[in-house]
């Protein structure tokens, strides 16, 4: 629990502070104090009662204005995101302290030389760096130097910073070293620093079944490439996000991510925003940038482009020919450098041969490809999305995390989940302003199939032959889909058959939407 007190400068009003907390046998953490009037607590979560009367106690103290709960301590913060932040850089980072230890590596660090963190964090750099002799150049004239090194076969050039701080007699010290690695010939081999173990861009994505871990590999694979990349998956599956990833993770990172949803504007307007246009269109003096030069060097990410229209698609195809294209109203060509990638929830294949969508930039689209699997096709990975979830929006709502009912699990892996991780994440959120004990249970969720079928499935009868036994199982497993997946369309794509035998037997059982 971390506490922000606004308050007024006044001497003796920390120790009121502190005099509450001790006669309520809270635990101080940590204090912070800030000079424009702020002090800040760091104390373990109490009960709400416990924690109701401490904020009224604390707005009665005289040139108390106003106290909150909030996130993270100041420095705490600014800790994390330093942390993020190196972590995201590409090149590897280590620092050192003036014994020659390592006190931190970011993740293309542990990528390069192959290990975990407690193999490295207090160790020498002589154990990664043999060739370096560290006490030698602290010894002598400090400054910022380049040496060439070899790591694994490889050629890199080190680069070694001191880092000073300044006291309050403004006096520098020197506190640490900093390094940075390079690749001899930049980016070609920078791009085999990041190892496909390192979560480099994919932080914020969980899952332990072999098919989420089959889609981390081969999306690690390819965000390093320039080609186009096509993302397929059904609604609320993560399509942009898995696309953020994939920028985040390549040498484009540092340059814009931009997005344009195909099935949210007109032509026209869809157009003017991709391509921009010239001075003097529509009435305008002044041009403007399409989303196509705003990020140059970076990404561009076109969402759903199954129903991008037939004009588009012929200028996108251009486009993604030779990195050229017109903006509206302009003559000249303009040539930038961006990656496209594009995501669907919608069969190209299938919309190319009906004519909806050009068979010529279907295949252009067509080479790297990433198909999300369904929230359904991994039950096994609601658990650490459910944790997930819960952790996030716990914070949010001021809630001490619940524990989970023993049947909750599997009361939700049992759930089609039509609308994949996004429509679970709601309903976490849902059930979450809903609790009112520690326990998070599954009628919290309030899911049709939950409620549908609470009792479980219907005994089986076991009189009769094999054939009309079989004939009762697969009823019902039809009957129970159905309901999920109120189409015979959606039904055959679930149960990968047919729609014409799915039509059949849901006429033969006489099976229809509650």
């Amino acid at each position: 629990m971390r506490l922000e007190v606004i308050c007024e400068d006044r001497l003796g009003l920390t120790r009121e502070l502190l005099d509450i907390l001790a006669s309520k046998n809270i635990d101080l953490r940590g204090i912070e104090i800030d000079v424009s009037g702020i002090i800040y607590l760091n104390c373990p979560d109490i009960d709400f009662e416990t924690f109701s009367e401490l904020m009224a106690e604390i707005r009665r103290i005289p040139d108390v204005k106003d106290v909150r709960k909030i996130q993270f301590m100041p420095i705490e913060r600014h800790n994390t995101e330093l942390i993020s932040l190196l972590n995201n850089l590409p090149d590897p980072v280590l620092a050192i302290d003036l014994k020659g230890n390592v006190d931190m590596a970011n993740h293309s660090a542990l990528s390069l030389f192959g290990r975990e963190e407690s193999d490295v964090f207090g160790h020498q750099i002589s154990a990664l760096l043999p060739s370096f002799n560290f006490s030698k150049w602290v010894e002598g004239t400090i400054t910022r130097q380049r040496e060439e090194i070899v790591i694994g076969g490889l050629d890199y050039v080190m680069e070694i910073m001191p880092v000073y701080i300044s006291g309050e007699s403004k006096e520098s010290i020197l506190t640490s070293t900093m390094m940075i690695i390079r690749a001899l010939h930049d980016a070609p081999a920078v791009k085999d620093v990041v190892s496909i173990h390192s979560n480099l861009g994919f932080e914020h994505f969980v899952g332990v079944s072999n098919r989420h871990k089959t889609l981390m590999s081969q999306a690690k694979k390819l965000s390093v490439l320039d080609q186009p990349l096509l993302i397929q998956g059904e609604t609320g599956t993560g399509k942009e996000m898995l696309a953020r990833a994939c920028h985040n993770r390549s040498q484009r990172a540092s340059s814009p991510f931009l997005i344009l949803s195909c099935a949210s504007m007109p032509d026209d307007v869809a157009e003017t925003e991709l391509f921009g246009h010239a001075p003097g269109s529509f009435n305008l003096e002044q041009g403007h940038k399409g989303i196509f030069e705003q990020a140059s060097g970076g990404t561009v990410f076109l969402d759903e482009i199954g129903e991008m229209s037939p004009h588009l698609q012929i200028k996108l195809l251009r486009f993604l020919q030779d990195g050229r294209f017109r903006r509206v109203g302009e003559e000249h060509e303009i040539h930038v450098d961006v990656r496209v990638i594009a995501s669907t929830r919608l069969n190209l294949a299938d919309l190319s041969q009906g004519g909806q969508f050009r068979e010529d930039l279907f295949y252009r689209l067509n080479v790297l490809t990433l198909t999300i699997p369904a929230l359904r096709e991994r039950s096994t990975d609601i658990a650490p999305l459910l944790d997930l979830f819960v952790s996030k929006y716990v914070k949010q709502l001021g809630l001490n995390k619940p524990t989970l009912a023993d049947d909750l699990i599997d009361q939700l892996a049992s759930y089609q989940w039509p609308g994949n991780m996004r429509q679970l994440e709601n309903m976490v959120l849902r059930a979450l302003t809903e609790l009112d004990s520690n326990t998070l249970t599954a009628d919290l969720f309030h899911l049709p199939q939950l409620e549908s079928t609470a009792a479980g499935w219907p005994a089986l009868n076991l009189d009769g032959s094999l054939d009309e036994m079989m004939k009762q199982y697969e009823s019902q497993i039809l009957e129970r889909l159905y309901q999920s997946f109120p189409s015979s369309r959606k039904l055959a794509k679930r149960l990968d058959v047919s729609h014409t035998s799915v039509a059949n037997k849901l006429r033969e059982y006489g099976i229809r939407k509650n």
